[in-house]
């Protein structure tokens, strides 16, 4: 069994219970954070890009817990010398692989400026969870290659940034939702801050009428089980 729990904003756990994927852990000044980076536990730590309401916590949890953290080569690097304790840098197509499965890095239409003012690549990931498919898009706009990521290893779980003005807005977040094609779609990265606030309810209606998904909306701290 599978539990995806929501943290607010984009940060994500995939557990079974005994292990731990943290996705996009902003936790430390996220007014919708459903925990606190001190309690929050990690075997591995995914980050989608550089911006801080993604980065987050990162280092700060990585050198408590010794979880290793996946991110863009640049990333990574960079977050190593911050004092994570340990990095594994890929690219577009590399997958880093684990007991618990594996996570490959996709592609995602963003930017991705580091605290230190660094550009480097924003992405997404398709994580294979003990044989369930979550696809974490990282911040992206809609682009007609999500219709790709899926073609492999067919999505179960599918986490979508749906706020607008950073990231695509609900009316493309549901196209998104009919390319990827998942059995269920888990709407996030929005209502966190005034620019992003939506109406979600409309969302799900929207993506059950017009897509084959499932639509969950889950309040931070809440989780869906596959």
């Amino acid at each position: 069994m599978t539990e995806i729990r929501f943290l607010g904003h984009a940060a994500f756990t995939i557990s079974d219970g005994h292990t731990t994927v943290l996705i996009d852990p902003f936790l430390t000044g996220n007014p919708k954070a459903a925990i606190s980076a001190d309690d929050v536990s990690a075997d591995t730590i995914l980050v989608t890009h550089a911006h801080a309401d993604h980065v987050g916590d990162t280092v700060a949890i990585s050198k408590r817990t010794g979880a290793p953290v996946v991110a863009i080569v640049e990333l990574a690097a960079e977050l190593e010398e911050a004092g994570a304790a340990s990095t594994i840098g890929i690219n577009f197509g590399g997958t880093a692989v684990f007991d618990w499965g594996w996570a490959k890095m996709v592609p995602a239409w963003h930017t991705g400026v580091s605290d230190k003012g660094v550009a480097t690549t924003p992405a997404g990931f398709l994580i294979n969870f003990k044989d369930t498919i979550v696809y974490h898009l990282g911040d992206t706009g809609l682009f007609s290659d999500l219709k790709l990521v899926g073609k492999r290893h067919p999505v179960d779980v599918a986490l979508i940034p749906v706020g607008g003005h950073f990231t695509m807005d609900p009316v493309d977040g549901v196209d998104a939702a009919d390319f990827i094609g998942a059995q269920t779609v888990i709407p996030c990265h929005y209502n966190t801050f005034p620019a992003i606030e939506i109406d979600v309810s409309s969302y799900q209606r929207d993506v059950e009428a017009q897509t084959s998904s499932h639509c969950v909306v889950l309040e931070p701290g809440q989780t869906h089980t596959v």
